[in-house]
């Protein structure tokens, strides 16, 4: 069992009345390895100037961690059945809506790998959605969510 510890902090700038809701929702997040992440809320939720649009918003950052989890299973089983992967891209996208309760939630993330694999060994396509499927298994953050996660495998492009 482990704990993970994030710090969230916002302070009111002095010239806000706040109770008027006009008031800034940029705020920061703390890690454990000092790491300092500028947030806020949404522009989509929140309309300028009181969001700030270069932030992370907590909506991207859980499209993120389902992501970001997903790949680092999937690095893992690549590897174990000795496929070296040489680049791995996901332009995830989360859909908000209103759930079955008829409350706004991200009711679907699709995570849309592209894989670039190098060596003698390569998957076949079949092998890549079974570890894509197997990622998700094995995936933390997919376990914890009633999202549904769904995976859209691919072509990789070069890079720039």
């Amino acid at each position: 069992m482990a704990n993970y510890i994030a710090t969230v902090r916002w302070q009111r700038q002095s010239e806000e009345a706040f109770t008027d809701n006009r008031y800034s929702r940029g705020h920061e997040w703390l890690f454990d390895g000092g790491v300092s992440v500028p947030a806020s809320s949404s522009p989509h939720i929140v309309p300028l100037p009181y969001s700030i649009e270069s932030h992370v918003d907590p909506e991207e950052a859980f499209v993120a961690s389902l992501a970001s989890c997903h790949m680092l299973v999937f690095l893992g089983i690549a590897a174990k059945r000795r496929f070296a992967v040489d680049r791995y891209e996901d332009q995830a996208i989360g859909v908000m809506e209103k759930n079955a309760e008829g409350r706004l939630s991200i009711t679907r993330v699709t995570l849309r790998p592209a894989v670039t694999f190098s060596g003698e060994r390569r998957p076949t396509r079949e092998q890549l959605e079974t570890m894509h499927h197997q990622a998700h298994r094995g995936c933390f953050i997919a376990n914890s969510v009633k999202t549904a996660v769904v995976t859209e495998i691919v072509e990789p492009r070069e890079p720039p």
